[in-house]
């Protein structure tokens, strides 16, 4: 977490609990990509979703990117809104052949 928010900020308890339920979240949404992928459609929808949590991620971090190390801010959004559009592009490919 200290590379990516800064060790002044990764040292604080609400952030590592945030960085926990982030990663429950990625944990819980990437299961459930794998229980519904062949589902036409659920797959899409959950797809879908998956493409918008980090889509949020990447909005989240341009919006806090003053108060974040410069290149991993740079990094997160180039991650996660990649992230987005491939999610988004998965997700309607996944819907068009089923």
């Amino acid at each position: 977490m200290s590379r990516w928010l800064g060790p002044e900020n990764a040292r604080k308890g609400a952030v590592k609990a945030l960085g926990r339920g982030l990663a429950a979240r990625d944990l819980g949404l990437a299961l459930g990509v794998a229980q519904t992928i062949d589902d036409p459609v659920v797959g899409p929808r959950v797809q879908l979703a998956c493409a918008l949590a980090d889509g949020i991620d990447a909005l989240a971090t341009i919006v806090e990117r003053d108060s974040l190390p410069a290149v991993q801010a740079v990094g997160t959004v180039v991650v996660a809104g990649g992230a987005a559009v491939a999610g988004a592009y998965l997700a309607r490919r996944l819907a068009h052949e089923g």
